[in-house]
């Protein structure tokens, strides 16, 4: 099955791709020949496919092997659109971002979209495990969450979906910690996952309430394991950059751009893009910084 979806201009799927990390965790997988990606995803039918997307002259390509069902393919539209962000508007963010030295490349190379993953479930539990550990560590905790708990690819046994949240629900926090490493987050993830099957969580409806962003924030503070950093990371996937993700690079970074390395705090990486306003979050992504880490 082939369908082609639309992008609004201007775009670059390589830009999206390589926009942040998702990219190097598991299910994805990049194809760096022709600067498209692979996405292993379990449908609600129940099918797991892989959906390879390529770009083309007014979007993306997208090819799953075998046939799909209506319904399937309509799924797989659906994610992949909400996946790169091809009905994102940053015509008001260019218009900003051109006064800016510093942003001036954005419009040129079609930044602005930030990576997704198919659901917001699975964009959560990956920002867990970015908290308090390294990047290579973050790697190794998805890529085993995956192959552990996910369900195999038919065509490919080694390559596994995302689990869904009634998969790791069946679990319990010490086969998390043991089988997957997930270390103090294993019971976040473990409660999320249960709030989420149980449906005391919606979280896919979060991709499109009109909740103002201050109280959408309070709401993604409220699951445990998410913390303020995670919260302006999970808005940002959620199109919304009225927040910066503070961390020790944000921090790094700030340093040396506005203060001569000196010790920066979490007030002044947000004063430094407070003149963005409901853009900051996207502006500091995006940023050209003088520092190279």
């Amino acid at each position: 099955m082939e369908v082609r979806l639309p992008a609004r201009a201007p775009f670059s799927l390589s830009a999206v791709v390589r926009s942040h990390g998702w990219i190097r965790l598991a299910p994805f997988a990049e194809d760096e020949g022709s600067g498209g990606l692979t996405y292993v995803g379990q449908l609600d039918s129940g099918r797991v496919a892989a959906v390879h997307i390529g770009e083309s002259a007014e979007g993306v390509r997208v090819e799953v092997d075998g046939g799909l069902s209506e319904a399937e393919g309509a799924q797989v539209a659906r994610q992949v659109t909400w996946m790169l962000g091809l009905d994102q508007d940053f015509s008001s963010f260019y218009a900003l971002a051109r006064q800016e030295p510093k942003l001036a490349h954005v419009e040129e190379r079609a930044r602005g979209r930030i990576l997704r993953s198919a659901t917001l479930f699975e964009d959560t539990v990956k920002t867990i495990l970015t908290t308090n550990t390294s990047w290579a560590g973050t790697i190794r905790m998805v890529r085993a969450l995956v192959s552990q708990f996910g369900p195999p690819l038919p065509a490919d046994p080694s390559r596994h979906a995302f689990p869904s949240p009634e998969q790791l629900a069946a679990s319990d926090a010490e086969t998390l910690r043991s089988v997957a490493g997930l270390g103090y987050r294993a019971p976040y993830v473990l409660e999320l996952a249960r709030s989420v099957a149980a449906g005391a969580l919606d979280l896919e409806g979060f991709k499109a309430t009109d909740t103002p962003t201050p109280e959408l924030r309070q709401e993604l503070l409220a699951i445990k394991g998410v913390g303020e950093y995670a919260a302006a990371n999970l808005l940002m996937l959620l199109g919304r950059y009225d927040f910066v993700p503070v961390d020790s690079w944000a921090l790094k970074m700030v340093s040396h751009e506005w203060y001569s390395g000196e010790a920066v705090g979490r007030a002044e990486v947000e004063s430094a893009f407070e003149g963005w306003g409901e853009w900051k979050g996207l502006a500091y992504w995006f940023w050209a910084w003088s520092y190279s880490a």
